[in-house]
């Protein structure tokens, strides 16, 4: 696996980017929205979003301990979730992300 290489950002502090795909009961349990929650209050950017094999993609940037608290998030997720496996992948953090967004999915529904 490639090592990105934390870039500063604004603030100065550095930051990291990763993307997940979890896998097991994550669709219509909530999971896009809570992940869009606990990424707001963490400070986090990026998106989230369902695939089409019934897992969920996102990509989170920011600090490295508040991304290492949303990888421990899904790895549980919410309540009513069920995962299986997490697959992260470090990425190289953008400057041009800003907030976190729950993405158009790609099942053709918006359930969550």
């Amino acid at each position: 696996m490639k090592r990105a290489n934390p870039s500063p950002g604004n603030d100065g502090v550095k930051r990291v980017a990763r993307r997940v795909v979890v896998v097991g009961r994550v669709q219509g349990v909530w999971f896009r929205e809570s992940t869009r929650q606990r990424a707001t209050a963490l400070g986090i950017d990026g998106w989230v979003r369902n695939r089409f094999d019934g897992s969920v993609e996102a990509l989170f940037e920011g600090q490295a301990a508040a991304v290492e608290e949303m990888l421990a998030f899904v790895r549980e997720g919410p309540p009513a979730a069920r995962v299986t496996s997490v697959d992260v992948q470090e990425q190289e953090p953008s400057s041009s992300r800003a907030g976190f967004a729950i993405r158009r999915d790609d099942t053709g529904s918006g359930a969550g």
